[in-house]
């Protein structure tokens, strides 16, 4: 059961621990989900129009995904224009529910049923079940590690992570 107080406030303390910034608007915002936006490689929030706490550890994601030195040019419009977009959105859900796994978080509270354009439910259900995608591209960029490769290194497989912002 996703307690949506507890878990933002979880959420957001894990953020600010692993040092992807979080501030809060006292005016609109522009960004890809409601109430939410990535400038200079931080999240900006104005609450009021926000509609799912949970979206803001899936932008988290965004930028915990891309390298050091491309974070603090980030925002909708680069984040729209990269390369690898699709591969680091990929990538960007992975490291949400690890994130939720870590916290202790119920998965719907990123996976909520109105998200990714109404799967978002469906995507719950398979990660919570070790259907994942995204964790190849997470073992790339060296933030964790697939069952084979785990074993062999003698460390816990994702959704266990070896680092939360990539190098």
């Amino acid at each position: 059961m996703v307690n949506i107080e507890t878990e933002l406030e979880t959420s957001l303390q894990f953020l600010d621990e692993i040092g992807i910034p979080v501030y809060t608007s006292d005016t609109p915002v522009e960004g890809f989900l409601a109430g939410l936006a990535i400038r200079d490689g931080a999240i900006h929030v104005y609450y009021p129009d926000l509609l799912y706490p949970g979206d803001i550890l899936h932008e988290a994601g965004h930028i915990a995904v891309v390298p050091s030195s491309e974070r603090h040019s980030l925002n909708q419009y680069t984040i729209a224009a990269r390369a690898f977009r699709e591969g680091e959105e990929l990538a960007a859900i992975a490291w949400s529910y690890a994130a939720c796994r870590y916290l202790g978080i119920d998965s719907r509270f990123v996976f909520h049923d109105n998200g990714y354009k109404g799967g978002g439910s469906s995507l719950a259900d398979n990660f919570d079940n070790g259907y994942y995608f995204g964790v190849p591209l997470l073992q790339w960029m060296g933030m964790t590690f697939e069952e084979k490769q785990a074993a062999e290194k003698n460390v816990e497989p994702y959704p266990a992570m070896q680092r939360w912002l990539r190098e």
